[in-house]
């Protein structure tokens, strides 16, 4: 099977380098399709996502044209990687209609408290970051914290409809099992809900290899229990690097193959012109 990825980050948001070096290194690994997902732009200030909708528009058009340059070498891909935070973020739909995307990806990133203005920054390299919004927005109410977020996963999943839904179980990333441990009651229940609507809703999961190849996870995104119930519920998987350099384009998918094959997975999503479909790998 040729290789694929299709959550990538290049420098017009929090990535490393130019589009043209990640088409240019996925030909080298003889990649049969590469995906663009830029972190959607957001209305407020920050240091990870593509800046207003004149950048947005900029990005889509530099993909668009590496697609006819590169179209006898590798099949390329318009996507988004976008952020749901309620009643701040605009809808999914406002960007597929803008720019015409591909494809959505759906990632919860910063945590909204229904009665706080301020969020919570569950991701980046710094413990700190996760340990002090978690304070500032929660105090010592845990179980509430890791709630609020599979409960705007859910609603995310449920009011924007992305194709895929990124690193599905990341609030694990920085808790190192200090502040909960993920064969609670309560935790299982709240991943069990989240399947339930994935599968309802038909959405793809990725199973991201980032967490391990950048040392922040010992598991993949989500982890071998949850990827277990997601093969006996039979919902549609696809594998990402969310690559954010070109050389990380397939960082530990080889391992990853293995794991996922090991838990009885033998296929694929994978996007083509036509839409998606699964495949054998």
């Amino acid at each position: 099977m040729k290789l694929f990825n299709f959550h990538t980050h290049c420098h017009y948001c929090d990535g490393s380098s130019a589009p043209v070096d990640y088409v240019e290194e996925a030909i080298r690994q003889e990649f049969e399709a590469l995906g663009f997902s830029s972190h959607s732009p957001l209305p407020f200030g920050n240091k990870f996502a593509l800046q207003g909708d004149e950048k947005l528009l900029t990005y889509a058009d530099e993909i668009r044209q590496l697609k006819i340059t590169f179209q006898d070498q590798v099949s390329l891909y318009l996507g988004l990687e976008l952020d749901f935070v309620p009643g701040i973020t605009k809808p999914f739909e406002y960007f597929r209609s803008l720019v015409g995307l591909d494809y959505t990806i759906g990632g919860i990133h910063l945590i909204k408290k229904p009665d706080q203005d301020e969020l919570w920054f569950i991701d980046g390299p710094l413990q700190q970051t996760y340990d002090e919004g978690m304070n500032l927005l929660f105090g010592d109410d845990v179980r509430a914290a890791i709630t609020t977020y599979w409960q705007q996963m859910r609603e995310m999943i449920s009011s924007q409809k992305p194709n895929v839904v990124a690193h599905l179980d990341k609030i694990k990333m920085h808790n190192k099992n200090r502040y909960f441990n993920e064969d609670e009651t309560w935790y299982v229940d709240q991943t069990d809900l989240t399947l339930e609507l994935i599968k309802k809703t038909g959405t793809i999961v990725e199973v991201n290899t980032r967490g391990i190849y950048k040392g922040r996870s010992e598991e993949l995104f989500p982890g071998i229990t949850i990827l277990k119930k997601i093969h006996q519920l039979g919902i549609p998987v696809t594998i990402s690097a969310d690559a954010h350099r070109p050389e990380e384009l397939s960082a530990y998918f080889e391992q990853a193959f293995l794991i996922l094959k090991s838990i009885g997975f033998d296929r694929l999503m994978f996007l083509t012109s036509e839409g998606w479909i699964e495949r054998p790998f």
